[in-house]
């Protein structure tokens, strides 16, 4: 198994004025993000741009997916200022373009719907013109959480079907491919103005007819936009590296994705699904 990351993965260390300042934003208004709890290599670049994708729900997950670095555990109680602290740091920051995220929390009745909900308009009350991509666990299968979310009429609305079929009982062994591919379907039926988007992970032992395969799985289930980006083993606890691709094999996977009939794909190394987010053409 590989050991070393490849040159091309190599990244900027954080800091600079921007890094700063959405730091202390964040701080000032008690808020996570997926890019700090998830380790993700493109905090320096994200931060350095000034924006970030915002962590909802607190910061601990029910149910602990083996690639996932976001601790699993009992969450705290929700907090119902949560949605207006998201808002008040969107229009601080001055963002365009807003990914707001979640821990899974299936001790939650909608699974924290309302809370994705509550967010979507809160920012809109503040910032009217910025655009708002959800990326939201599978709710359980549940389709009235699913209402609540699509009735906020969010630009984008994810979730990540992260791994192959065939590496799901191992590696999220609570959730389901199946539910998850049900669930990406029934958004463009509850509010068919709403673009639909999926992410996957690459590097977790699966083929590339099996990469293959989800992603026509993923277009024939409504998706529209697609992310694919190279998994790296956040600690030594999480699922290891079964091998790297190259920028090359990325290259390729995205124009065979483009040739399935997706709107966007953003493929690379560093690709994570909230990379270039913005740059999703969408209602």
């Amino acid at each position: 198994m590989p050991r070393r990351h490849p040159d091309w993965l190599k990244v900027n260390i954080p800091g600079g004025k921007n890094f700063t300042r959405v730091n202390s934003c964040l701080r000032k208004y008690g808020l996570h993000t997926v890019c700090a709890q998830a380790r993700c290599p493109n905090m320096a670049e994200c931060y350095g741009n000034g924006t970030a994708t915002f962590l909802l729900l607190g910061n601990v997950c029910t149910r602990g997916c083996r690639y996932c670095n976001i601790s699993p555990g009992n969450p705290a109680a929700l907090d119902p200022y949560e949605p207006d602290h998201i808002a008040a740091a969107v229009a601080e920051l001055g963002l365009e373009y807003a990914v707001i995220t979640s821990v899974t929390r299936d001790d939650l009745a909608d699974g924290g719907a309302l809370q994705f909900a509550r967010s979507v308009r809160a920012i809109r009350a503040k910032s009217p013109r910025t655009g708002i991509e959800l990326l939201v666990p599978d709710f359980n299968g549940s389709l009235s959480a699913l209402q609540t979310v699509t009735d906020a009429c969010p630009n984008v609305l994810a979730h990540n079907i992260e791994v192959v079929k065939q590496l799901f009982a191992r590696l999220r062994p609570k959730g389901s491919y199946t539910r998850s591919l049900q669930l990406l379907r029934r958004i463009t039926q509850l509010n068919p103005g709403i673009t639909v988007k999926s992410g996957l992970m690459l590097g977790l032992g699966e083929t590339t007819q099996q990469i293959k395969l989800t992603l026509k799985d993923l277009r024939n289930h409504g998706v529209a936009a697609v992310s694919l980006g190279q998994y790296l083993q956040p600690a030594k606890t999480n699922a290891p590296v079964h091998r790297y691709y190259s920028p090359e094999e990325f290259t390729r996977l995205k124009a065979y994705a483009l040739s399935l009939g997706f709107l966007h794909v953003e493929a690379s190394p560093l690709t994570r699904s909230s990379y270039h987010a913005e740059r999703i053409p969408c209602g």
